[in-house]
């Protein structure tokens, strides 16, 4: 028998609050996080505003020394670790850690690192570069210093794909549960890229929108006016685990992760396939995988970037998954608020699904105000929208054509 799996714990760090309760209620509200960048001065780059992280204090969750020894990215992902093994009521001395497992992931990893070690090497050379440049900068060290924080023991790995990353983690921890190899998970994904070269290199993209002396209207999703996405930051995390498991130790339960889908366009390194062949595939997918035919779906959080290609392609996948129940689906772009949070998304993404199926809201896209020719979904704009919710649905669609989706059910 296929063993269920159940959402038990969450944290959440975001530009539009650090705890679950402020990031929903701001979701809700229409909060938007998006201001002149702080991190760095941008006088000189072409792309002034991004969706920064306010109020952030490391110590909070770890020491000085570790600190030092960690990117901002893994900073953020081991706080959302320790916040949601908090909110799990998880007691580490009463449960197997060798069966608690950790799948992260992150398009970018230790950039800000990357960057100052370099800077160091080419102004002060060699021997002035850390010997923590390495072990602060790869992917996968926010996995590792999750593990070694929490004393998880169980299957521990990174998924780096791009802006699909963090859901490609939640599906393959779902799935590291599911079929037995592990309990508990600790499954989402951080991102800290708000910095002069990552922001340099999306703007030469022509990825990013230039809106910088309208920040608060620069992410428009699905808008006829929308000119790129904003870069955002943070981290989101899930904590997966059994059903029975989770029942036996009276653990509270958000919802159920009920199917997971991943494809590949096989087309472009940026562009999505035409038509959005390859969201539709996934989409399909994890509405197989969950047992349910697309019409049940209740509410779809787009990938929705405020690009112009994937907007379009994700709503004709979106038409081409649902037919004649397209008109009746919910759909809304969370990143209208939070910017773009790269391998990062996806988690905070799956956090507003949950939510939304708890509290029987649907958030809204907010900067929503003539919608591109053809783009004709009820993208709930502006104000958010209470309606019963049973099935969600969350897209991330990456650079390389990687795609996933996950389906949450309502408990």
């Amino acid at each position: 028998m296929t063993r269920r799996v159940v959402v038990t714990g969450i944290g959440v760090i975001s530009p539009i609050g650090n705890d679950l309760a402020s990031f929903w209620k701001a979701l809700v509200e229409g909060k938007n996080g998006i201001e002149r960048i702080t991190r760095f001065d941008p006088e000189d780059s072409l792309v002034k505003i991004a969706a920064e992280v306010k109020g952030f204090d490391p110590l909070d969750y770890m020491n000085k020394k570790d600190i030092k020894r960690m990117d901002l990215f893994t900073q953020y992902g081991v706080a959302t670790a320790r916040i949601a093994l908090k909110d799990s009521g998880i007691n580490p001395q009463k449960v197997d850690m060798t069966r608690f497992g950790v799948l992260f992931g992150s398009g970018v990893g230790g950039i800000e690192t990357f960057e100052n070690e370099t800077r160091k090497f080419l102004e002060k050379g060699s021997g002035r570069v850390s010997p923590f440049f390495i072990p602060m900068m790869i992917a996968n060290i926010a996995s590792g210093q999750i593990s070694i924080a929490t004393g998880a023991k169980g299957p521990n790995a990174t998924v780096v794909t791009a802006c699909a990353s963090s859901t490609h983690a939640i599906g393959d921890a779902f799935r590291i549960v599911q079929r037995g190899d592990a309990d508990l998970m600790f499954a989402g994904g951080s991102e800290a890229a708000i910095t002069p070269l990552a922001i340099a290199g999306f703007s030469s993209m022509k990825a990013l929108s230039t809106r910088n002396d309208e920040p608060s209207k620069a992410s428009r999703p699905f808008d006829k006016d929308r000119d790129g996405f904003i870069m955002g930051e943070g981290s989101g995390m899930l904590i997966l685990e059994e059903y029975g498991h989770a029942v036996k130790r009276g653990a509270k339960i958000y919802a159920e992760i009920a199917g997971y889908g991943a494809t590949g366009d096989a087309y472009h390194i940026t562009s999505p396939a035409p038509e959005g062949g390859g969201a539709m595939r996934s989409m399909a997918m994890a509405a197989r995988d969950a047992g349910i035919v697309p019409g049940q779906i209740d509410y779809i959080n787009a990938h929705g970037t405020s690009t112009p290609l994937n907007d379009l392609y994700e709503t004709m996948a979106i038409k081409g998954l649902l037919k004649e129940d397209a008109s009746r689906v919910s759909v809304s772009s969370t990143k209208s608020m939070t910017g773009h949070l790269l391998g990062a998304a996806g988690s905070i993404e799956a956090i507003a699904c949950i939510m939304a199926l708890i509290e029987g809201t649907v958030p809204p896209t907010i900067n929503l105000e003539n919608p591109s020719e053809g783009l004709d979904l009820d993208y709930t704009p502006k104000v958010a929208k209470k309606r019963s919710l049973t099935y969600a649905l969350s897209n991330s669609l990456g650079f390389g054509g990687h795609n996933g989706t996950l389906v949450f059910k309502k408990i």
